[in-house]
């Protein structure tokens, strides 16, 4: 008989990615990057993922407002070695996890969903029906 795999993430690889989370947030908060676009813009961590094995670290951020997201991403991804090794630091793990900064599109698509709602001939379908 086949072997049904799991696809969900296990317990201790959703703690370890909300754990590299909270380690990031406070890199950027406290400015401990010297780089001058990361220092004026307000750069939200809004999700890790982490590869079952730990490994890899693939990071959605969202600058405050979306302003500049290109040219934060440039500089977050300029320092990714730098935050390799804060994060390896930080956290008891037996690798340093691979970081990858990718922009979180979750928030656009959202804005899209509510407009597609508000539109009055989709509204119109939604109404409560007598």
């Amino acid at each position: 008989m086949a072997r049904v795999e799991n696809l969900s993430p296990s317990i201790r690889v959703l703690r370890v990615g909300e754990q590299v989370r909270h380690i990031l947030s406070e890199i950027l908060m406290r400015g401990d990057v010297h780089d001058d676009v990361l220092a004026s813009h307000l750069v939200s961590v809004t999700e890790v993922r982490m590869s079952p094995d730990l490994r890899h670290a693939t990071v959605f951020v969202k600058p405050l407002l979306g302003n500049d997201e290109d040219v934060v991403l440039k500089a977050l991804r300029t320092h990714t070695a730098f935050f390799q090794r804060e994060v390896a630091s930080r956290t008891k793990l037996k690798y340093a996890a691979k970081i990858k900064f990718l922009s979180d599109e979750s928030f656009d698509q959202g804005g899209h969903i509510d407009r597609l709602l508000r539109d009055p001939k989709v509204a119109r379908d939604l109404g409560e029906e007598e």
